[in-house]
């Protein structure tokens, strides 16, 4: 029986591991780091964690069915993830990257990939069509959408198209959305990543990473990677993704709901310059997101008209608590220009338009009118 994607994030369609008869409801956390053979030549199918563990393998699964992807390899965090695809490309090859992306690939492309002989190359994907850019050394296009911070929206099937005709790898970052409203692999991407940590796990009490395959031998690929380097996904760790994923659907729905009415209520204060939400139908991919999504999400970001507001708002807010993340049941504020893209050039800011009168909104799930209430108590004046 083929489940629909809210079932699918609490079932794994029978295709949990054969390695319980207990009945646990809740799968074990299997906290062993090797496994005995029953004689030579013989194994129970698990051998030494950093291959596989149990607990392991079953979140995998699930995020694999979520995504409709044919495998799925669970690291230590959403960077590790990263880390690991660009292990695919060798020294001399190039990659099309989008202008705004998280402030740690950024790094990671400028700091690592660039040192290790990889051409990183910039572009505004949401408005250019990667094609002219491309080179004999092309050999992947890589995106989030919506984008960080700046929500820009990305049309997937577009970039999929351009890359399978000019045999390129698609790499989408599906952070913001999670698998619940957004599944890129169906309109032809060959890897999605996630940061776990983020709407998977849920609770900001793990960090996770995943690299969803479109096929399995891009699955292997990424798998052999994985035991190589060994930066895999716990039991404990694992163990809590399974459970935050359990509620994704619930999350997700209640979530954006809410950042919704926040991205209205921002739009009627006179101190906000700009509210940049794709639920909102004056955001210029709102259209796109209706044909690629099933929502717009939770995450937004806002633009006031005077940098000591900022400040103020930072310093007022109760409920909404100033942190880096997003995803969590909790309503975080973040201020990109110190936290999540401190180490990103200042041209390349200012080009996103990212200043330090921008921030950004993880709605979460509490009452709505609560969090309205927080807002508007740190908007007024002392």
């Amino acid at each position: 029986m083929a489940y629909r994607i809210s079932t699918k994030c609490i079932h794994a369609e029978g295709k949990s591991p054969v390695c319980d008869r207990s009945g646990a409801v809740s799968f074990p956390i299997y906290q062993s780091a090797t496994f005995a053979h029953p004689a030579l030549g013989e194994s129970t199918g698990y051998d030494y964690s950093r291959l596989q563990n149990p607990t392991r393998e079953q979140v995998e699964i699930i995020v694999a069915g979520l995504e409709g992807g044919k495998d799925a390899v669970a690291f230590s965090s959403g960077m590790a993830a990263i880390g690991a695809v660009m292990e695919l490309f060798l020294p001399g090859d190039g990659l099309i990257v989008d202008e705004d992306l998280y402030g740690g690939s950024v790094r990671l492309f400028s700091a690592i990939s660039a040192k290790n002989g990889i051409e990183i190359i910039p572009v505004n994907l949401a408005k250019e069509n990667p094609e002219q850019y491309l080179t004999k050394n092309t050999k992947g296009i890589f995106f989030e959408t919506p984008t960080n911070p700046m929500m820009n929206v990305i049309d997937i099937q577009s970039i999929t198209t351009v890359a399978k005709a000019h045999g390129l790898l698609t790499i989408v970052d599906n952070t913001f959305l999670s698998p619940y409203l957004q599944n890129p692999i169906a309109l032809g991407a060959d890897l999605v990543i996630h940061s776990g940590t983020k709407y998977l796990g849920g609770h900001n009490d793990t960090l996770a990473g995943f690299v969803v395959a479109s096929t399995e031998e891009l699955g292997e690929k990424i798998r052999y990677i994985s035991k190589t380097v060994g930066a895999c996904l716990s039991p404990m760790d694992s163990w809590l993704i399974l459970r935050g994923i359990k509620t994704l659907a619930l999350r997700m729905e209640k979530a954006q709901e809410n950042a919704l009415k926040l991205a209205r209520w921002l739009e009627e204060r006179p101190e906000v310059l700009r509210v940049i939400y794709p639920g909102l139908p004056g955001h210029p991919g709102h259209e796109i997101m209706k044909k690629q999504s099933r929502g717009f999400g939770a995450m937004l970001t806002f633009e006031v008209a005077d940098r000591k507001l900022v400040e103020q708002i930072l310093h007022k807010t109760r409920l909404i608590l100033f942190a880096e993340s997003l995803g969590g049941v909790e309503t975080l504020i973040t201020y990109p220009i110190t936290q999540t893209h401190a180490e990103v050039p200042a041209e390349r800011l200012a080009a996103n338009g990212i200043n330090d009168r921008v921030l950004r909104l993880s709605v979460g799930i509490e009452d709505s009118l609560d969090l309205l209430a927080d807002l508007e108590q740190a908007f007024e004046e002392a």
